[in-house]
């Protein structure tokens, strides 16, 4: 109980810092949100967004579950693009993974984990898709992390499928989709730099939902 009363005491403390300088901090705070960025990331306790990215209240739009993953049935990670980008107007989207997952682990292991299996079936999917580069890599640790890469990777490309991602896109330029991960070790966000201009050749020519005619 101690550790759940500590919630509230932290709370007093952050209103207390939050309006000493600005009073009317949580009025303006209530007209609304403008976020430039939409953070998809993982449930990991260790990834949170605003602290990873020194942001502040109001400057990231946040989705989270279990290997931050997009996948293409899911209905919640969609309504959460599709609000963010059609009605918040994100010039940004971000996903971002992180180092040591245990999420991208556990769809590894050959364990029944009940309800987690079809979810983690998409991460599957992933080492799938990549398998002959995964199984050149003999260092475990190694292979792991790149498929914590390639996973982030894919989950970009699932967002560029998206019809509300190619209508925006087309129309204005934006919003651009970043592959970041998160290295656990060091606190380092790193860049993935994947080429969407190449995936976006071939998501035109597959995926094409009739938005860029």
């Amino acid at each position: 109980m101690e550790s759940y009363k500590e919630i509230f005491e932290n709370n007093r403390l952050w209103i207390a810092d939050k309006t000493k300088n600005d009073k009317d901090f949580f009025e303006e705070l209530s007209k609304g949100q403008n976020p430039d960025f939409l953070f998809i990331g993982c449930s990991d306790s260790r990834v949170t967004a605003e602290e990873l990215m020194g942001a502040g209240p109001g400057h990231v739009f946040v989705h989270r579950n279990i290997a931050n993953l997009v996948p293409n049935n899911d209905n919640n990670s969609a309504s959460v693009i599709e609000y963010a980008v059609k009605h918040l107007g994100v010039k940004h989207v971000i996903v971002c993974g992180h180092y040591f997952c245990g999420g991208v682990k556990a769809a590894m292991q050959s364990e029944d984990l009940g309800v987690l299996n079809p979810w983690l079936r998409n991460i599957r999917d992933v080492y799938r898709l990549h398998k002959d580069e995964l199984n050149a890599i003999t260092d475990e640790t190694h292979r792991y992390k790149r498929l914590v890469e390639l996973n982030v990777q894919e989950q970009c490309v699932n967002v560029i499928k998206m019809a509300v991602w190619q209508k925006t896109f087309l129309a204005t330029g934006y919003p651009i989709v970043h592959g970041l991960v998160f290295d656990v070790q060091s606190g380092k966000l790193i860049d993935l730099d994947i080429d969407f201009n190449k995936e976006l050749e071939f998501i035109r020519e597959i995926y094409d939902l009739g938005t860029n005619k």
